[in-house]
Formats: C-alpha cells, sequence, structure tokens
C-alpha cells in the first residue's frame, strides 16, 4: 500500500498542482481538453458544413417530419375519443420501458412516444445523410445514440406515466424521495444516479470470496494462490490475468458466480494477479512494468511455488492483450512457460474498436493526455462514466427512472457492486495503450515492442481458446474473431451470449448458450464462421472445461500454499484489491 505522503512532499505537489491550474489558463489546448475533451466540436462542424452543402434532403425529411407529427397529433385525437388506430411511427413490440399499459392505452402517452420515434427516424436520417470523416461518422453517431436515449419520454417526470401513479400510491413519498436521490447524486456522484446501494456487498465476504492466501506481492500486483477443493490437481497450474481497468474479482464475482470457483473445483491450482490502483506516484508506469511486474513476476512465482515447469494463462479483456503480448515475449527469447492461453473478450487487433472508437482518435487521446498531466493518472470516475455511456438506456436512464423518478434505491447486483469498484489508470501507461494499440495497430502488425524485444503474434504457437460474446460492446466479437487469427497455434473459437462482462461471468444456467464451428481451420470472415456454427445449450465454461483438462496434466497432490520464498502474507483477497 502507497504510505501517507510527508508535508513537503504535500507541499511539493500543491504548488505543482498551483502551477499546472495556471498553465491550463494559459494553453489554449488544456482549455479545450476541459471544455471538450473527446473533441465533439469538430465532429459538430463537419456536420454543419455538410447540412449547409446539401440543404434539401435535410429539408425534405424536416418536411416529413411536421407531417408524420400532424399524422400522430390526429391518431393520439382519435384514440382520446376511443379510436385504435396506429400511429404513423413503428413502435418495438417488445420494449421494457414501456410495458405500463398508459404508453398505449392513453392517447397522450400514446403520442409521446409517437412523436420521440419520429424525432429518433429523423435524427438518425439526418445525421446517416452527412458525409462524415470516419472518426466524425463514430462521434457523430454517438451523440445521435446518446440523444435519442436521453429525449425518450419515459426519463422524464412530465412524461412518465408510472411515475404518476407511484406519486398517487405513496401519497408523494415517491416524490420526495426522489428528490432527496437527485439531490445526493448530484453532490456525492457527480450527477450521475446511484446504480447500487454502498454496503450492500463485502469484499473478501459476498464478493472475491473463494478462499486463498497471497504469496507475492510487489510495486504493482499481489499474486493470489487458491485453496485446493479437490483431493488430487492438475499438475499444469493456472493463472488468471485480470484487466486492471477494474478489480480483478470480476474473475471471482460471487460464489457460484465465479470463474476461479469454478475451476479450482474443477482440480486446478489456481493462481490470480490483483492489481494495484494506481495513484499520482505510478504515472510514469508503463506497459512494460505491466508486463514485468504482473505475468512474467507471476509466472516466476508459480513455477517456485508449484515446481510446475509450464503454466495455462487465461486472461480477460485488457488482462487478455497483455497475455497475448507476454506471451510473444517470451517466445522471442524462446521461453515456452506458457502453455496454453485462454482468451475471454479480448481486443488484439484494434483496427475496428467498435463504439470506444469514439473515445480513442488522435485528437481525443491528445486531449486526454493533455488531462492526465495534471494528476498523473486517468481518474476512476472517468473510465466508469465511458463506459456507462456505452450503454447509456441500461446504465444511467434506467437508474434516473428508478432512483429520482420512482423514489427507490437500486436493487442489490453483485456485478454492478464490481463496476462501480473503479480503478484509475496510469497516465504513462494509458497514453501508450490509446497510441499503440487503438490509434497505430502495433501488436498485430508487428511493430510493438515492450522490454526490449519486438512482439510478434504469429510466434505465439501454444493452443489457444478464444471466446467472445455476440452483444459485447467494448470487444466486438468480430474485432476479436479478426485478431485471433494473427496467432500462430490452433485456436478453438466460442461465441458466448450476453455482453462484455456477462458473457464472462457465465455459470451453467438455462438461459447459457454458445456458439461453435466445427471447421478443422477457422474461416477468414467472422461471418462466415457464424453461418456454419452450431448453437450449444450450455455454458461456454463448460466447453472449456474438457478443452483445458487436457491442456493441465496428469493429477497429482495439491502443492502448498506458498514457499520458502515465497510465504502467505495474508488471506485473500488481499490488501490492494481495497486500495481506493
Amino acid at each position: 500500500m502507497t504510505p501517507p505522503s510527508d508535508p513537503t512532499t504535500t507541499i511539493q505537489r500543491t504548488a505543482a498542482g498551483v502551477v499546472n491550474g495556471v498553465k491550463d489558463l494559459l494553453d489554449p489546448g488544456a482549455l479545450a481538453a476541459r471544455i471538450d475533451p473527446v473533441a465533439f466540436g469538430g465532429a459538430l462542424g463537419e456536420v454543419a458544413k455538410g447540412l449547409l452543402t446539401r440543404p434539401l434532403p435535410v429539408a425534405r425529411r424536416t418536411a416529413g417530419l411536421a407531417a408524420g407529427s400532424g399524422r400522430a397529433t390526429l391518431t393520439a385525437l382519435a384514440r382520446s375519443l376511443g379510436g385504435h388506430g396506429a400511429g404513423p411511427a413503428a413502435l418495438p413490440e417488445k420494449d421494457r420501458r414501456y410495458a405500463d399499459p398508459a404508453w398505449e392505452g392513453n392517447a397522450y402517452y400514446y403520442l409521446l412516444r409517437q412523436q420521440h420515434a419520429l424525432f429518433a427516424e429523423y435524427l438518425e436520417a439526418v445525421a446517416s445523410g452527412v458525409e462524415l470523416s470516419p472518426v466524425a461518422r463514430r462521434k457523430i453517431d454517438f451523440l445521435v445514440r446518446q440523444t435519442v436515449d436521453a429525449t425518450s419520454p419515459v426519463n422524464w417526470p412530465w412524461s412518465n406515466p408510472t411515475m404518476v401513479k407511484k406519486a398517487f400510491e405513496t401519497g408523494g413519498q415517491s416524490l420526495f424521495r426522489g428528490t432527496r436521490n437527485m439531490l445526493r447524486d448530484s453532490v456525492s456522484g457527480g450527477g450521475m444516479p446511484r446504480q447500487i446501494t454502498p454496503g450492500e456487498f463485502e469484499v473478501g465476504k459476498d464478493l472475491a470470496a473463494t478462499p486463498g492466501v497471497v504469496v507475492h506481492r510487489n510495486r504493482l500486483m499481489e499474486l493470489i494462490q487458491y485453496k485446493p477443493q479437490t483431493e488430487q490437481v492438475h499438475e499444469v497450474p493456472l493463472l488468471l490475468s485480470p484487466p486492471w481497468i477494474n478489480k480483478y474479482y470480476i474473475m471471482d464475482l460471487a460464489p457460484r458466480k465465479s470463474l476461479v470457483e469454478w475451476a479450482v473445483q474443477h482440480g486446478h491450482t489456481v493462481f490470480v494477479i490483483s492489481y494495484r490502483n494506481p495513484d499520482e506516484s505510478m504515472r510514469d508506469v508503463v506497459m512494460a512494468d505491466y508486463m514485468q511486474d504482473g505475468p512474467l513476476a507471476a509466472l516466476d512465482v508459480i513455477r517456485d511455488v508449484t515446481g510446475a515447469e509450464k503454466v495455462n494463462v487465461a486472461a480477460l479483456c485488457l488482462g487478455g492483450t497483455l497475455a497475448a503480448a507476454t506471451a510473444a515475449w517470451l517466445a522471442a527469447r524462446g521461453d515456452q512457460r506458457i502453455n496454453s492461453i485462454t482468451l475471454m473478450n479480448t481486443l488484439l487487433d484494434f483496427s475496428e474498436p467498435g463504439q470506444l472508437g469514439v473515445f480513442t482518435d488522435e485528437k481525443t487521446v491528445d486531449r486526454l493526455e493533455r488531462t492526465m498531466r495534471r494528476t498523473g493518472y486517468l481518474p476512476a470516475t472517468s473510465m466508469k462514466s465511458t463506459f456507462d455511456l456505452l450503454r447509456a438506456t441500461d446504465l444511467v436512464w434506467n437508474y434516473v427512472i428508478n432512483d429520482w423518478l420512482l423514489g427507490e434505491e437500486p436493487a442489490a447486483f453483485d456485478m454492478l457492486a464490481w463496476n462501480a469498484d473503479s480503478t484509475r489508470m496510469p497516465a504513462a501507461m494509458q497514453t501508450e495503450y490509446l497510441r499503440n494499440l487503438y490509434l497505430d495497430n502495433q501488436l498485430v502488425e508487428g511493430k510493438m515492442e515492450l522490454a526490449g524485444e519486438r512482439l510478434d503474434l504469429g510466434a505465439v504457437t501454444q493452443d489457444a481458446y478464444v471466446v467472445s460474446a455476440e452483444a459485447d460492446h467494448i470487444a466486438p466479437w468480430r474485432s476479436v474473431y479478426k485478431g485471433l487469427r494473427h496467432l500462430g497455434g490452433t485456436t478453438r473459437f466460442v461465441l458466448s451470449n450476453s455482453g462484455h462482462i456477462a458473457g464472462v461471468v457465465n455459470p451453467p444456467s438455462p438461459k447459457s448458450k454458445h456458439w461453435f464451428g466445427e471447421a478443422a481451420e477457422l474461416p477468414a470472415s467472422a461471418d462466415d464462421w457464424r453461418d456454419d456454427a452450431g448453437e450449444h445449450k450450455a455454458s461456454w465454461w463448460e466447453d472449456w472445461t474438457p478443452w483445458i483438462g487436457e491442456r493441465a496434466g496428469e493429477m497429482t497432490d495439491p502443492p502448498r500454499l506458498g514457499s520458502d520464498a515465497h510465504p502467505v502474507l495474508m488471506a485473500a483477497p488481499g490488501s490492494y484489491v481495497l486500495g481506493t
């Protein structure tokens, strides 16, 4: 843990903050970074230019919107008199936000929904009709989605029938509670509605609860070894490499929802990396540091503790990108300690990053760099807000309705408790990560260097199990598929249901399913693979278990916890995961 600063250091940091603040006031670039950190201004400028260049299509669409609005008004008027006609806008049959019968039976609410649907169609049509650069196109499409989400009538007190009913049912108490919640969130939540009630879940008891011990600690991570739960274990241990964007325990979420627990119960000696939450002192830490003090250090400790010459590695998201890079680094040195590699929702090819492309263009990265210079890290709130806005309907407006309009407290949800336990990102690492991968795509192009070695994914010849999720908005499955083709070994690709996180926290259940192709070689196109893949009514965990078991060696007695060189330091989940 980071020791408290002495008074001299505090004074120096305060002075540096004042100096940086003055520099920001005098630097137009720093001012732009604060006012428009995602560089939407340039994209909107392109839209304005495009609309002025071709005004007639916009005029026609505007006239169409006015005509449709008039028809919707007449339909609503007829419904108020007992009619049942359909309005001009096609409304989706299944949208749980509009489950209240008033949206269909009350003419006023029916009209509001019709007008919003017409406005959404108009906005999307106008935006799609403007010729834009690829960067501006991503930003404008994002802004259109945010505008459509925000203007939905269900989100506002004057247009939500459920809020009115709730107010009458509670004698106005729901309005009082909702106002209180809104004021509380405005002060303590940066204006974002609360997704969880603090204190409902305790790390080490309700979350990250699989029994284990910390056997190693360095400046960046703690290594946890889990206690065996079977009489014998596979001789090849398993290292889990999580991302450091959030805490590690998404891989050990809760009993019966934990990949760690599942692996331990299926006879694996499991280790997991728990990264420290960075602060200003880590501003110069780069990806090579994360590789050396993360997976490479873990491999050394695991060899000492277990005596095993090889280790299976399973990794998630950014932790997967680092694991693949580590395997390539080891291959460049002729080191074959990694026996197999499992990649979960991991991008290797960043040429098509999906919705995150909104935040990863040159101008936005440059502005982010300017912002991080002041603190030495990217604040946890910035990371969380970014990911929340990518799913604004579910992670923002859903809680505006629940917390503010209906005056309820959010339901207990372990996955969102983990999501709220965000971490910071070191400034140097974040810049390097965005520039080398998102902007320059160096990893798949063989141009990336870490700790003195140029990385070649084709040299990673170990068997690989790559799983992606069909609704993943952070690592789109087609992009994941595109990247895996650069690996040099035999790859099994599996597509899971659900999204980026729920696709990993995917224990067997009646809702679980995955797709797998039986072809000996993977097709060049992800869509061709999808056409040939068969659906299996089971979790991908159940498919992965025999695959990793075949690559985990014979069964043997469990190794002891820790070793003479790496004694047990404390019980899991350790201290770094509790760092704030």
